[in-house]
């Protein structure tokens, strides 16, 4: 599981699971670099983890930053504005599409992290096989419901 840094979304507890029942690296909104891109790849390469969720959250701290960081032109301090960098195509993605731009952008972020997992040389070809399933998923902190944004399973 990929998921935010947001203590307010602990993945155990969203999905009602027990410590140690889970994989999780959890990033900023969540982004992927080639370290996280590592961690990931340990579940399903190394125990056979059938599949890994790709969780945003609404009000995501992490976007709202870099959302108002490209907005107004700022960059913020140090390795922050790494984060910042990494959302930026989810932003103009959200921009373009209209609507509440900070939770489009949460959902942009998320389908962008699927996309870039799915196309991991480690993970697709388990992928295409159907041994392992990628979901991207939005939780919202107000419903406590959890919604699927895109999936990929080859059964």
């Amino acid at each position: 599981m990929v998921s935010c840094i947001d203590s307010r979304v602990p993945p155990e507890m969203v999905f009602d699971q027990g410590i140690g029942d889970l994989f999780v690296v959890r990033t900023a909104a969540p982004t992927v670099d080639d370290l996280v891109a590592g961690s990931v790849e340990y579940g399903p390469v190394e125990d056979a983890t059938p599949l890994i969720v790709v969780l945003g959250h609404q009000r995501c701290g992490a976007v709202t930053a870099a959302v108002e960081s490209i907005g107004h032109g700022h960059r913020l301090p140090s390795h922050l504005d790494v984060i910042v960098e990494s959302i930026r195509p989810a932003y103009e993605q959200a921009r373009a599409k209209g609507g509440d731009l900070i939770d489009q952008t949460v959902r942009a972020q998320t389908l962008q992290t699927v996309a870039t997992l799915t196309a991991d040389p480690a993970l697709s070809p388990r992928i295409d096989t159907g041994e392992l399933g990628v979901v991207g998923a939005y939780y919202s902190l107000d419903s406590g419901q959890v919604s699927v944004l895109s999936s990929s399973f080859k059964l």
